[in-house]
């Protein structure tokens, strides 16, 4: 199935690792343009050589640092882009994730930092590449959240609380912008092996006295599929989602969990 996206340009938010680097990935291997981006240039310029190592030299990615917290680093990141490239038409927002508690162990510096960093961000990014989905033919944008928007996950204060949130504006988007053919959905992955995930189970493993592993083992046979997702299966349906292919999908809160959330909305 082609799914329409060769040379279309895509900018994706916190992609130098995890999903987001999986997303970004699977969009280039589709033949789009790629921005990648993160706060750590060393860290970007490794992702956008792998690639370039992976899918050829000549693969349209492009490296552009940014603290998505900072809303004079958004612009100047979708400046950077449509400079490039001439265009926007794929936003994918993503952030790493806040860190771990619970509520007593979590004090209001913290709170404020979250806010900046989960929800704000995504504010600031679709503020600033609006203008230019406007200029696009086939627009969409793609909000990476959790399945704790359905589910809260322990010793996850902040997600839980902000990530929902993200969901409320995406779905409010996607009412206010899908007259202008511009669509918005949204990715709730569940448990994926990738870094972000490993530290989640250090963090649970120092705070009950555990081990790695049976912490992570916890998880596994909490899955009706018996397993975490691939980052790349999440890929795939990210660059559905995005993807001319998805033309009539809009407002859509997608689980990528394998089964975990067992309710019946």
């Amino acid at each position: 199935m082609d799914l329409g996206l060769r040379g279309k340009v895509a900018l994706v938010v916190a992609s130098s690792t995890g999903l987001g680097f999986a997303a970004a990935r699977q969009l280039a291997q589709e033949g789009a343009k790629v921005v990648l981006s993160a706060r750590s240039t060393e860290t970007l310029a490794r992702a956008a050589a792998k690639l370039k190592q992976e899918l050829g030299q000549e693969t349209a990615v492009l490296a552009i640092p940014c603290d998505v917290t900072d809303s004079a680093q958004i612009d100047h990141l979708v400046a950077e882009t449509v400079a490039a490239f001439g265009g926007l038409d794929i936003l994918i927002t993503n952030a790493g994730g806040p860190p771990g508690g619970t509520f007593d162990t979590t004090n209001l510096d913290a709170w404020r930092s979250a806010i900046d960093l989960t929800l704000m961000s995504v504010v600031h990014l679709v503020k600033a590449a609006l203008p230019h989905l406007r200029q696009s033919e086939t627009p969409a944008i793609l909000t990476i959240t959790s399945v704790s928007v359905k589910q809260p996950i322990a010793g996850l204060l902040l997600s839980n609380v902000l990530r929902p949130g993200v969901v409320g504006l995406t779905k409010t988007l996607a009412l206010e912008l899908a007259p202008e053919n511009i669509r918005v959905n949204s990715i709730l992955p569940g448990w994926t092996a990738t870094d972000r995930v490993d530290h989640i189970f250090e963090y649970r493993a120092e705070v009950n006295g555990t081990a790695v592993e049976t912490e992570r083992a916890k998880i596994t046979n909490s899955i009706p599929m018996g397993r975490m997702a691939r980052p790349e299966e999440f890929a795939n349906v990210a660059a559905f989602l995005v993807s001319p292919a998805a033309s009539y999908v809009t407002g859509v809160m997608m689980q990528v969990d394998g089964g975990s959330y067992v309710g019946l909305l």
